[in-house]
């Protein structure tokens, strides 16, 4: 599975209003692993920043003022997506932006009739977390803080920045570690390795030819070191209880 984590930082904050995307920032998971992928995009306006909204994110006019408009970036941004599934905090409010750029598009002549949520399926994680947590504080700083999430380099908000730190917080929040596939030009992984550390594991193989991935000895002492950590804040491991590694 091919996801792509977005955020957009925008001019303010109502679309139907006029106001415009002036940053896209995306991350690529596959497979509930970060490629290290990114598309990354500051966008001309065309319009002021409003007061309110440069205070959250820093972005400037001046700074925009020599950047490409988003007709420009357009056709790079909906390649780069095409067929993923888009991963959004609030979903609404970006693909709102995003499919009031497009409808742009359409209006001067400069691209076929498009939605974002059309070429795309979509997550949206605000709505996951309230589901998951209902009641309290969903922001992205909230959902951070209960995941032990690393904001700290969060002074601004920034799209990329805040994608990036959504892609750690939904893998958490759906049961997985982030964790982010290197590669070396001299090194390759394969399907008899782990893929953390490079390290040849034996494999077996079961029927109908699929493998099966013994854990090294590393990896069961690190398995058992969180077993204890569950258990040492609940009433015990019941699993454990039950059934052992061989």
């Amino acid at each position: 599975m091919r996801q792509i984590v977005l955020d957009t930082e925008t001019t303010g904050l109502d679309a139907a209003s006029g106001h415009r995307v002036i940053e896209i920032g995306c991350v690529e998971v596959i497979n509930r692993k970060l490629t290290g992928v990114h598309f990354h995009q500051y966008i001309n306006p065309g319009r002021e920043v409003d007061v309110g909204a440069f205070e959250v994110h820093g972005i400037s006019n001046e700074f925009l003022s020599d950047k490409p408009t988003f007709a420009q970036i357009a056709n790079e941004f909906l390649a780069f997506v095409d067929g993923s599934e888009l991963v959004i905090h609030n979903a609404p409010f970006d693909l709102g932006f995003l499919n009031s750029e497009l409808a742009r598009l359409v209006e001067d002549r400069q691209h076929e009739p498009i939605q974002l949520d059309a070429m795309c399926s979509v997550v949206d994680t605000l709505t996951m977390a309230r589901k998951k947590h209902p009641g309290q504080r969903n922001s992205l700083d909230a959902l951070c803080q209960r995941y032990g999430v690393d904001n700290s380099s969060r002074d601004l908000h920034g799209a990329l920045l805040d994608a990036e730190i959504l892609a750690d917080v939904y893998l958490t929040m759906t049961g997985g570690q982030a964790t982010l596939v290197l590669q070396s030009e001299n090194k390759e992984v394969g399907s008899d390795s782990n893929w953390v550390t490079g390290e040849r594991v034996p494999v077996q193989r079961a029927a109908g030819g699929i493998p099966v991935i013994r854990p090294t000895a590393k990896e069961l002492e690190a398995h058992e070191a969180f077993l204890d950590l569950l258990e040492s804040r609940s009433d015990g491991a019941l699993w454990r209880k039950d059934h052992s590694l061989s």
